[in-house]
């Protein structure tokens, strides 16, 4: 979407809509803008221009208001083009800086320390998903017998993260298996990505013996997908600051009291919306930042219409994680925007030395 289309009373008209729109949720007048804003024109004028910016799509005009109110082509000119980028205040950012350098945090303190602050900072839903740990190259590969149906796999992976997996078997293993084939998949997996390794397990050890005569290799084999694929979304994603959203004016209605508790409940919503293709560097806002936005009907679903999402990687070595807000269209995008921008490089910053 361009502005270029806008002449630049209409850039400012429209700018000082969704300003509004923001502070009160409820629709804008002209007499509001007039007398908010010194503009040098009439509300007569305003009107006018108010009624140019209807035609093209960039506000509406709800039921029988005489205000306007901004819709998704209006935001979408507004985040890309005409809001000035705050800072994160100093009082925020020493918060951050505060909680997430705290001594003895695990990685699983830190991200979970995060979805908390970033939702009480914002006032919106929060969301830390964890990195794709697919993409994460195996370092050290760890066989324990629990019991002699029972096996613990540990999976040590480049920048710190751990993956534990326990496999219950359906028949007995020998202790006298486990350090053989322990070193054997040291031998021929370490070095290489966790998909890598899922897609080609079968290739890499067959030179080793065959799969289906050693029993806790057949075991390995038979739960590739378990042990290297991200399979629980439950553990994937951290949310918090469901109450933030039902407090909003948008959301009074009890039918969109639904959907805010469909959305908190299902974490598979929260990964499609932080995952979603649609979210790459043509939304980054701006460029250099690469903070992606998404604005309700951008989100490609019936029930997040109502919703914006800013979102922006981190990452722990070479594997990326990413966090977000999820709130209503009207939430402050530049607030936001510095916030999110100024978390994901601290968060960085902090998982990479842990």
């Amino acid at each position: 979407m361009q502005s270029s289309e806008l002449t630049q009373r209409e850039k400012n008209i429209l700018r000082y809509i969704v300003q509004q729109f923001i502070l009160t949720a409820a629709p804008v007048g002209s007499r509001n803008i007039t007398k908010k804003y010194e503009i040098g024109l009439s509300p007569a004028s305003v009107r006018n221009i108010m009624s140019d910016l209807e035609d093209s799509g960039f506000i509406d005009h709800p039921h029988t208001s005489a205000g306007r109110i901004p819709t998704d082509k209006g935001y979408r000119v507004y985040v890309d083009y005409l809001m000035d980028l705050q800072k994160i205040k100093g009082a925020e950012k020493n918060l951050l800086n505060k909680e997430l350098t705290a001594d003895h945090l695990s990685q699983n303190d830190i991200i979970e320390t995060t979805t908390r602050l970033l939702s009480r900072i914002t006032n919106q839903l929060a969301c830390v998903v964890y990195p794709d740990i697919e993409s994460g190259i195996l370092t050290k590969l760890q066989l324990v017998l629990v019991s002699p149906k029972r096996l613990l796999v540990i999976l040590s992976i480049a920048s710190g993260l751990l993956k534990t997996i326990t496999l219950e078997l359906n028949y007995e293993i020998e202790e006298k298996y486990i350090d053989p084939v322990q070193s054997l998949l040291n031998e021929k997996l370490s070095g290489l990505k966790l998909s890598e390794i899922r897609e080609t397990f079968a290739e890499r050890i067959k030179s080793s013996g065959d799969l289906h005569e050693n029993p806790l290799l057949k075991a390995i084999y038979s739960s590739l997908d378990k042990i290297f694929k991200d399979t629980n979304i439950k553990e994937k994603v951290v949310v918090s600051g469901g109450r933030n959203l039902i407090k909003q004016p948008e959301f009074e209605n009890p039918g969109k009291f639904e959907s805010i508790v469909e959305l908190i409940e299902d974490k598979d919503i929260i990964v499609h919306i932080l995952d979603k293709p649609s979210l790459t560097a043509e939304n980054s806002i701006p460029k250099t930042l690469e903070v992606n936005v998404a604005i309700g009907s951008e989100l490609n679903s019936k029930n997040l219409e109502d919703y914006s999402v800013v979102i922006k990687e981190y990452k722990i070595g070479k594997i990326n994680g990413k966090l977000g807000i999820v709130g209503p269209k009207r939430m402050d995008y530049s607030k936001i925007i510095a916030i999110i921008d100024y978390t994901s490089k601290l968060l960085t910053e902090v998982l990479n030395k842990s």
